[in-house]
């Protein structure tokens, strides 16, 4: 069992308060957006075996099936296949999507032999991996999440009562979806830049007021008032009104797959995800959007969100099933008197104390207790326990499907 020391990311969306919360240390007054635990290269969590502090990557890479497992190093080679945060979001995040395997292999290819350098800000894939990623709430957490079925999409924008959306109205009821969908994004981004800034305006307060009514979807148009105020003018507002507006309570989650416009707009929550940096953005945000190639990636289709509740195994873990073979999410509901839990030892594993304090202990008899905001990594084939009173989050790879 090595203990992390972790780096947190000041993006300027984060939230100044809620990650020193859960780590007990003092605000800065800065953001703190996201405090990563895992190999990624960006900002890896480093471990100390007695040598000084290493990153984990380092470790992993000197001897691949000593810590990854045989099984885990044979499937994705040298590197932690997931990346594990706690994301602290008090601005919304850029309206985004991520790329298939396919897709990020080509698009890695295609950047490739045009030279395009893999730090340029208009560079779209910084590797060939997909990045199918899992958001597990710690507070209430809101965001947008999938397509809303056209038809819907049109009467929310008619109640806005704006002019210069009727033809966006009309166009999601007259269009098949696919086309629909299609179509107003594609508008909504290319559209002339000073009209368009109109529009959201205009847009903006009319949700401001639907917001305040007793409107059936006035969540919805409260988070697109948020989003305009973050963003005056940005066309993202009006691409982010044809995503469905989703509320995550503590302890629910979202999967979020490849082709699938989504993004976190405000609260508390673990992020999971496999080891990438390709995403492709939408808007809201000053970085490089690449429409035609956001096109060629969005996967055109209505969807209704579906919140994962975590389902028990016979383990004892509370489990968050995906369809993804990097990554899988489980929580342990640690109680005083209770027999330890026996943690699954064929993968290799971070774990995350969120609540009260738990205790590892190794069959060689070595003990490491978390508190709040502390994790551990456990290399494939350590047995450990896990005990005490609080809450534990393990981040693992599934047995292949």
């Amino acid at each position: 069992m090595d203990r992390l020391v972790n780096t947190v990311r000041p993006y300027a969306w984060g939230s100044t308060t809620a990650i020193p919360e859960l780590l007990g240390t003092p605000p800065t007054g800065e953001p703190q957006a996201e405090l990563w635990m895992g190999a990624h290269p960006a900002a890896p969590s480093r471990v100390d075996r007695g040598a000084g502090p290493v990153p984990l990557g380092d470790l992993i890479a000197a001897d691949p099936e000593g810590e990854l497992g045989a099984t885990t190093a044979g499937r994705f080679g040298p590197v932690l296949p997931f990346l594990l945060k706690l994301l602290a979001a008090a601005d919304p995040l850029s309206l985004q999507v991520h790329p298939d395997l396919g897709q990020a292999a080509a698009g890695f290819a295609e950047e490739e032999a045009r030279g395009v350098p893999r730090d340029a800000a208009h560079r779209n894939y910084k590797d060939t991996h997909h990045k199918p990623e899992l958001i597990c709430a710690l507070t209430p957490f809101d965001g947008l999440c999938g397509f809303r079925a056209p038809d819907a999409t049109a009467e929310l924008l008619a109640a806005l009562g704006v002019d210069s959306l009727k033809p966006y109205a009309d166009l999601l009821h007259a269009r098949p979806e696919s086309a629909a969908l299609r179509e107003m994004l594609t508008a909504v981004l290319s559209a002339e830049r000073t009209a368009m800034a109109e529009t959201v305006t205009a847009a903006a307060h009319a949700a401001e007021r639907l917001a305040a009514s007793d409107h059936p979807h006035r969540a919805a148009y409260a988070a697109y008032a948020s989003i305009a105020r973050h963003y005056p003018g940005d066309p993202g507002v009006i691409a982010a009104m044809l995503l469905n507006h989703v509320r995550l309570q503590p302890g629910e989650a979202l999967y979020l797959g490849a082709g699938v416009p989504h993004a976190y707009l405000d609260g508390l929550g673990i992020e999971i995800m496999a080891n990438s940096d390709n995403v492709l953005r939408c808007g809201l945000t000053p970085k490089h959007v690449d429409v035609p190639e956001l096109l060629r990636v969005v996967r055109f289709e209505a969807t209704e969100p579906r919140v994962l509740r975590p389902e028990a195994d016979p383990d004892g873990a509370e489990v968050y099933e995906t369809p993804v073979e990097e990554f899988r999410l489980s929580r342990y509901a640690l109680a005083a008197g209770s027999e330890p839990h026996r943690l699954d030892d064929r993968t290799p594993q971070i774990l995350l104390c969120v609540d009260g304090r738990a205790r590892l202990r190794g069959e060689d008899g070595t003990e490491l207790t978390l508190g709040r905001g502390e994790s551990a990594y456990v290399r494939a084939g350590e047995r450990v326990t896990a005990d005490g009173e609080g809450a534990l989050f393990r981040a693992s790879v599934p047995a292949s499907r």
